[in-house]
C-alpha cells in the first residue's frame, strides 16, 4: 500500500477525552496535561469546547484554560463550538484555530447542537463568518457521518451536500466524524472517495470512535485511502455526552503504534503519552479503553508525571 509518509495526530483528549466525565479536572491540571502533550510531540492539540456549561460542565473553564497556554511553542491549539455563540465566545480568546462541527442528521443536530437540520444551513453560514472574520485557521467537522444511533441517519447525499457547502467558504480542513463509532471499512472507502475528490487540496481527517471496535480497522482504511490526518485521544477516553452507549476515541498510544509499525512517522513519544493516560486513569479511578498506556507502566519516561492529579 502506498501509506503516507507522516500523519498528523489531533490530540482531542483535553476536550473529547474529558467532556463524559462527571469528576472535573481542574483547569491548571488541564493546562498541566495539555503542555504535557505538546512536549510528547503532539503537534495540533484540541484543548476545550465552548458550549454551555450546563450541557458539559467539565468545559465551563474553557476560556480560563486557553488563556493560560503558552502562544510561542508552535502547537497548533484549537477549541470546538456547536453554534454561533460558542464561536463568538471561542473568538473572544486568541485560540488560532476554531472546530465548527455539525450533524449530518436531524436527530443529532437537534440533541447536540438544540438546532434542526433545517436550521443548520444559516448556522453554519453566521459560525464561519464570525470564526474566518476573525482571522481564524477553521477545522470543520461532519458529526454522524458514518451513521446516528437516534432518528432517521443521514445518506450520503446530506453528507456530500454538508461538505461541499463547508468547503466552500474555504476551511483549512474537513473532517469526518464517526460520533456514533457506527463506521465500517466499506463505509469509510465509500465516503472518502467522494469528499476526498470534491475536497481537493484541503485536508480530509477522520474522527473516529471505537464504540464498536472497528477504530484501528478504519484508521487503516483511511490510511488505504491517502488520509494523514486522524484525531486520537490519550488513553481511549472520551465519547460524545449527547450520544447513548458513546465509547472514547481511539487511543493515541495505539494508533501511533500501529503508524510506527507502518514506518509511518508522528513525531509523538508514545511512553510520554502514556503517562498522562495513567495518570488520569488514577485520577478517575479506573482502567481506561486504550491498550498500549497499560504495558508501559514501568517504563522510565512516566517518573517524569509521576505525581497523581489533585
Amino acid at each position: 500500500m502506498n501509506y503516507p509518509e507522516r500523519v498528523v495526530i489531533t490530540e482531542v483528549g483535553p476536550r473529547d477525552g474529558l467532556q463524559m466525565e462527571v469528576r472535573t479536572v481542574p483547569a491548571d491540571e488541564k493546562v498541566a496535561l495539555i503542555e504535557g502533550l505538546a512536549q510528547a510531540g503532539l503537534q495540533a492539540i484540541q484543548v476545550a469546547s465552548f458550549v454551555h456549561p450546563s450541557k458539559v460542565p467539565q468545559m465551563a473553564d474553557a476560556e480560563a484554560v486557553v488563556d493560560r497556554l503558552p502562544r510561542d511553542d508552535g502547537v497548533r491549539y484549537s477549541g470546538l463550538a456547536l453554534n454561533h455563540k460558542g464561536v463568538l465566545r471561542a473568538v473572544q480568546t486568541w485560540v488560532p484555530w476554531i472546530e465548527i462541527s455539525v450533524a449530518a442528521s436531524d436527530a443529532q443536530s437537534r440533541i447536540n447542537a438544540g438546532l434542526p437540520i433545517s436550521r443548520i444551513w444559516d448556522e453554519i453560514d453566521k459560525m464561519m463568518n464570525a470564526a474566518l472574520g476573525a482571522g481564524r485557521q477553521v477545522r470543520a467537522s461532519i458529526q454522524c457521518s458514518f451513521g446516528c444511533a437516534e432518528g432517521e441517519p443521514a445518506d450520503d447525499a446530506q453528507i456530500l451536500r454538508m461538505a461541499e457547502t463547508l468547503l466552500g467558504y474555504g476551511i483549512h480542513q474537513l473532517v469526518l466524524a464517526d460520533t456514533t463509532g457506527m463506521a465500517t471499512p466499506p463505509k469509510v472507502k465509500r465516503l472518502l472517495k467522494e469528499v476526498m475528490s470534491m475536497a481537493g487540496r484541503t485536508p480530509v481527517g477522520l474522527h473516529l470512535h471505537d464504540t464498536r471496535g472497528m477504530g484501528l480497522v478504519n484508521v487503516m482504511a483511511g490510511l488505504e485511502m491517502g488520509v494523514s490526518h486522524f484525531d486520537t485521544s490519550l488513553g481511549g477516553l472520551g465519547g460524545c455526552p449527547f450520544v447513548k452507549g458513546a465509547a472514547g476515541n481511539i487511543p493515541t498510544e495505539d494508533t501511533a503504534y500501529l503508524m510506527d509499525s507502518l514506518s509511518i512517522q508522528t513525531g509523538i513519544e508514545i511512553p510520554k503519552v502514556a503517562c498522562w493516560s495513567q495518570r488520569l486513569s488514577r485520577f478517575f479511578g479506573r482502567t481506561l479503553q486504550g491498550k498500549l498506556y497499560r504495558l508501559l507502566s514501568n517504563h522510565p519516561a512516566n517518573g517524569a508525571c509521576s505525581p497523581n492529579f489533585n
